[in-house]
């Protein structure tokens, strides 16, 4: 009867699960249209100085920035599986693929990568670990930040979020994973038995860990610097803003059906600050934020696709 009834719970979160992301997007532009809606003059009032447009453009160069960084990160993950690529070329595979994550499904992205580093000799395994540890590491490294800021309520959720996330990407949890990967890959033909006693990591990955803190620690300033360009800013909220970021940064990360975090980062944003900051800075704060955002990444991906050469090109289009 128990085995009848875990069938069926299977069955109906298989039916359920295509109807879920529309459901998450829904209840998130609800929330926001809902905080729109009751603010909507205040956004209107809120005005741009010459220099807060200058802060705007900066916010826009600092969080291009940050995509270039964490695409030299993704250089020091694939060392970690002993694999040497250019720095260079995965940086402009990075940010060639970046602005897939906008695509309905949120994974078009990875897909990308790991297609573009199979595709130059890299090993299958190494390819998809080496893509699918960056958004642990992210996750790590938000609530690293949210933690060490304490600035936040409710810390003991977010310790054991990242108690667990650190876990996993430890070598003697990871590799078994990995090996029963490269193995079920090894039986479609795949990859080779070379590849499957290679794709393991020696170390912790404190390094990329590391990498990925700066990232966010980019990313978050760019959104200070919006927030700045658009009203006053007093040190003492700057713990209580790059918390709130990397929060809202993280839960846009794991749930489902928001490509690119799009409606959960700006709703979990709002729900964090809005008792903090006027509400028509507040709003306005985060719309500019997520359009700085795709103008970032539209741009890193034009010139990570115009500095190709020839060869790239054709190989990666």
């Amino acid at each position: 009867m128990c085995l009848a009834a875990m069938n069926r719970l299977k069955s109906l979160l298989k039916a359920v699960k295509p109807y879920l992301r529309w459901v998450i997007l829904a209840a998130t532009l609800a929330f926001l249209g809902h905080a729109l809606a009751r603010h909507w003059r205040e956004v209107v009032e809120v005005s741009i100085s010459p220099q807060g447009w200058g802060l705007i453009v900066l916010a826009t160069v600092v969080t291009l920035l940050s995509h270039v960084w964490s695409g030299w990160v993704w250089t020091w993950i694939l060392r970690e599986f002993k694999c040497s690529v250019p720095p260079i070329w995965t940086i402009r595979v990075y940010l060639k693929t970046n602005i897939a994550k906008y695509l309905p499904g949120n994974v078009w992205h990875f897909f990308g990568r790991v297609r573009a580093v199979n595709s130059v000799g890299v090993a299958w395994p190494i390819a998809a670990l080496s893509v699918l540890i960056e958004p642990l590491l992210d996750i790590a490294a938000a609530l690293l930040i949210a933690i060490s800021l304490g600035a936040l309520a409710r810390p003991a959720l977010q310790l054991i979020a990242l108690a667990i996330v650190l876990a996993v990407l430890h070598p003697k949890l990871l590799n078994p994973g990995i090996h029963k990967l490269s193995k079920l890959k090894f039986k479609s033909g795949e990859v080779t038995p070379e590849s499957v006693d290679a794709t393991v990591i020696s170390r912790y990955p404190l390094i990329p860990l590391i990498g990925e803190v700066t990232f966010f620690l980019l990313r978050s300033a760019g959104f200070l610097l919006i927030v700045f360009a658009l009203g006053p800013l007093e040190w003492q909220q700057l713990p209580l803003l790059m918390s709130s970021f990397s929060v809202a940064y993280f839960l846009g990360l794991v749930v489902p059906g928001a490509p690119g975090g799009l409606g959960v980062f700006e709703a979990t944003l709002v729900a964090l600050l809005e008792s903090h900051f006027a509400p028509g800075l507040l709003l306005r704060s985060v719309a500019i934020y997520r359009l700085v955002s795709i103008i970032a990444e539209a741009t890193g991906a034009g010139l990570a696709y115009l500095q190709l050469p020839p060869s790239f090109r054709r190989e990666f289009r």
